[in-house]
């Protein structure tokens, strides 16, 4: 007999707690707050479980659940603060000298990423960090494909320059062979 639903959402979440905590970081930037969306992501997943087809990928599910309960987060803060209502859309080396050069160029990787704009950031890290597809990453943000596609590209670009891989023209040597 085929596992329903809910029984898929309880038997598989524990497995995804890493993945959802590590996308949690990189929409909010802090470990406390990456905590409290995973776990208000778990309570709601728990409470809507009969919401879920059996047979589709929980991932996906458990992860748009977090996008949502972290654009939730960012317009009552605004709110909060008195910016009003917001919509949406605003919202490895095996040498040691290798690893360790390897380290410290992912770690300035990371610190890049993390200045994107939101939506970038948010991007790069599904596609990039997690292997989704566009259109999986397209249906998670709720954005057309287009928009992701562009928020990749500006993001590559961005990168681009603050990594020293652009000379000064604006365009990188790869590019024009």
């Amino acid at each position: 007999m085929a596992a329903t639903g809910h029984e898929q959402v309880r038997a598989g979440l524990a497995d995804q707690l890493v993945r959802l905590w590590r996308y949690a970081l990189v929409l909010s930037g802090r470990r406390d707050v990456a905590e409290d969306l995973v776990q208000a992501t778990c309570l709601r997943a728990l409470e809507r479980a009969h919401q879920f087809e059996a047979g589709s990928r929980l991932d996906l599910w458990l992860i748009s659940i977090l996008h949502s309960v972290w654009l939730n987060e960012v317009r009552a803060r605004r709110i909060r603060q008195g910016e009003g209502v917001v919509e949406a859309g605003q919202v490895l080396s095996t040498d040691g000298a290798g690893a360790m050069e390897a380290h410290l160029l992912a770690g300035q990787v990371l610190r890049e990423v993390a200045t994107l704009p939101e939506g970038q950031r948010m991007a790069v890290f599904l596609v990039y960090g997690e292997g989704m597809s566009y259109r999986e990453a397209a249906d998670i943000l709720a954005v057309p494909i287009g928009t992701v596609m562009s928020r990749l590209a500006a993001a590559r670009l961005a990168l681009g320059h603050r990594m020293g891989g652009i000379n000064g023209e604006g365009r990188s040597k790869a590019a024009h062979r």
